[in-house]
């Protein structure tokens, strides 16, 4: 920090100025660094008093020095913070996903909710009161409230290590808790199993609920399987990539638009590639295929070599295992309607895709498997593997039963056979 500037002397780069006005204040300018055109940017500030100006310019050197000093221009809000954060840093960095989770959680809640504060002024109570604001109405769930706190969280964390904010409100603020409902997931039995795959053999692809049935595939895995990552001479498969969901933007002319949504607009373009690789380790992974598996597939793979002959130059070759009749990888949406449809024909109880792959993952306990393959055979991360055994691994009663039934025999010992009632007739 210079002291005040002398006639014929200059200040060394970086280094502040301190004067006397001629309003008979104590001026300062500090540099703070480079705008976006490579302009110098410098902070005005000023006080009645040297001594106040001196502890005011070495606390905002403190910040620059640090990366906590607000950027020059305009302060950011919350919105414009938020709506920046989301199209120009998450979006290139984020799977397709992630990214479709924070723009709902930005465009639906935290924008219109908080949207107008300044970012360098949000308090953690004003994102409480959001999250009270959500569940207030009974519309939302507290789990959307806590969605919203995690996207917040991101995204002023960010705001923090730029020097936007000199604090993360939502690493202060208490997200609503979020209760777990254990009675939300409840595995099919085997014999509920065994219904839907007599169903399901009555249907094209049936091979296509076998794996998520026996093997516990996530939709994205199945519908994203290619013949090249299918051995069936070694009885195995290679899970190496995700169908995504289908995105489109309007195809029709400005001039005649056709009224209808994008994804029902007659001319639509797809604007989201089809799938994304698996990017943990542990979600590429090989998965052993049991033989009637194998054989459901190569009759599958049969029917489609058929199929593909008879739609001649209509089919649209894409080399997936799972098709529409006439090629094309399957929408994750029809997906999930055939599932609900095969639901109801099976007359078994209704119940999300996912709750089959928790029946997969108890099967094979029940089975016997060691833990390590059953985290190899479901693509749990190691540091994760054991907190996701425990949510997706049921207990069924007749288990419980007959361990309790082994504790009270350790204990206690056998109980006594019923004695013999030696006059009792034999021969009635």
């Amino acid at each position: 920090m210079a002291e005040e500037k002398k006639k014929g002397t200059r200040r060394a780069n970086g280094e502040s100025a301190i004067y006397l006005g001629a309003d008979g204040r104590w001026h300062a300018r500090v540099p703070m660094g480079y705008k976006d055109n490579g302009e110098p940017y410098r902070r005005h500030i000023t006080r009645k008093t040297r001594p106040l100006l001196v502890e005011a310019v070495k606390k905002l050197e403190r910040q620059r020095d640090a990366g906590s000093a607000q950027q020059p221009g305009k302060p950011w809000t919350v919105g414009k913070w938020l709506e920046h954060w989301v199209e120009n840093i998450a979006k290139p960095t984020v799977s397709e996903n992630t990214y479709d989770g924070y723009e709902v959680a930005v465009r639906v809640h935290l924008v219109p909710g908080i949207g107008k504060h300044r970012l360098d002024r949000l308090q953690p109570e004003h994102l409480e009161s959001l999250y009270r604001r959500m569940q207030a109405s009974g519309e939302r769930k507290a789990s959307t409230a806590h969605q919203a706190h995690r996207t917040a969280h991101t995204a002023l964390g960010e705001a923090a290590r730029r020097g936007y904010a000199a604090k993360n409100a939502a690493s202060l603020a208490k997200p609503p808790r979020v209760e777990e409902d254990e009675s939300e997931v409840e595995p099919y039995s085997v014999e509920e199993v065994q219904r839907l795959l007599l169903e399901a053999n009555k249907r094209r692809n049936s091979a296509r609920w076998m794996l998520a049935l026996a093997l516990g595939l996530r939709q994205g895995e199945t519908l994203g399987l290619r013949w090249s990552d299918v051995d069936l001479d070694n009885e195995y498969l290679k899970l190496r990539r995700n169908r995504l969901r289908p995105k489109y933007k309007h195809g029709c002319p400005e001039s005649s638009q056709c009224g209808r949504k994008a994804g029902y607009c007659p001319n639509r373009v797809q604007t989201r590639r089809e799938t994304k690789n698996t990017k943990s380790r542990a979600g590429r992974r090989a998965v052993p295929l049991p033989g009637p598996l194998v054989s459901m597939l190569r009759a599958h793979a049969e029917t489609q070599q058929r199929e593909r002959k008879a739609a001649g130059d209509l089919w649209t070759e894409s080399e997936y295992v799972f098709t529409k009749p006439l090629g094309g990888p399957l929408s994750p949406n029809t997906d999930y309607h055939d599932w609900k449809r095969l639901l109801g024909d099976a007359g078994v109880r209704d119940g999300r895709l996912h709750d089959a792959r928790h029946t997969a993952a108890t099967v094979l306990m029940l089975l016997g498997v060691p833990a390590r393959v059953i985290d190899q055979i479901m693509g749990w991360e190691p540091g994760t593997s054991a907190s996701m055994r425990a949510r997706y691994l049921h207990v069924p009663d007749a288990m419980l039963k007959d361990v309790a039934q082994k504790i009270a025999e350790a204990i206690w010992g056998r109980p006594a056979a019923p004695p013999v009632d030696k006059n009792q007739d034999n021969g009635g």
